[in-house]
């Protein structure tokens, strides 16, 4: 049997300081991700969907369990070796966007390349290409106040992907787009998949991204089922 791209054991998060103001969010959850794999995960507002991910997407550590991605057991890393791996292996795309404003879609898509340490005209290149990918080679030079809310978010998932990382969590991707704009970058999230082999685990409300998944999953009680 083939080892899962990411897989997470008895995982555990608490929030507050003492029993008086605990919150338990995660408890006890067990995931495994294939590589390639698309899954989705849906629940009610407030039961923790956006710290899984991020405990996931090692933005946040767990209070208890582990998490090993490609084999590498992220819980047993420091923060200096967890920036690296992030910057390695995954990309994160939000609800906003989250660009830059005084830099282009050329400049903001090349960050990840250059907080690697790439030469600029190679990370002008990956950018260059990546943008092309997702039908904004028109809009290099404009800036997020420039472009239209679904191109700033294809500027984001242009900027998750450019380093070619084999997962990209999403956290409600296409929540502040309208449903057509939004079915444009369920597509695209797709194709990213298809041609790219990325693995996908988003957190998500929209009925029509989750039936293209692989997998749904609900987060209840701090577990999956």
């Amino acid at each position: 049997m083939t080892e899962p791209l990411i897989r997470a054991e008895r995982l555990q998060k608490i929030y507050g300081d003492g029993n008086r103001h605990r919150v338990e969010v995660l408890r006890d959850l067990d995931l495994s991700v294939g590589a390639g794999e698309k899954v989705v995960i849906v629940g009610q507002s407030g039961v923790g969907k956006s710290t899984l991910l991020h405990v996931l997407g090692a933005l946040d550590r767990p209070t208890a369990g582990q998490i090993w991605f490609g084999g590498e057991a992220l819980t047993a890393m420091n923060e200096r070796d967890l920036a690296a791996f992030r910057n390695r292996e995954i990309g994160f795309i939000f609800q906003f966007h989250h660009l830059l404003p005084d830099f282009t879609a050329l400049e903001n898509t090349m960050m990840p390349g250059l907080i690697r340490g790439l030469a600029w005209e190679e990370a002008s290149e990956r950018a260059r290409a990546v943008l092309a990918q997702v039908g904004l080679s028109h809009r290099l030079d404009h800036k997020p106040g420039e472009l239209s809310g679904g191109e700033q978010q294809r500027v984001a998932v242009a900027r998750a992907v450019v380093l070619s990382p084999r997962a990209v969590f999403g956290d409600e991707p296409t929540g502040n787009l309208d449903p057509a704009t939004a079915d444009e970058v369920h597509e695209l999230l797709m194709d990213l998949n298809r041609t790219r082999g990325i693995t996908l685990v988003i957190v998500t409300h929209n009925d029509r991204l989750a039936a293209l998944a692989d997998r749904t999953l609900r987060l209840q009680g701090g577990r999956l089922s």
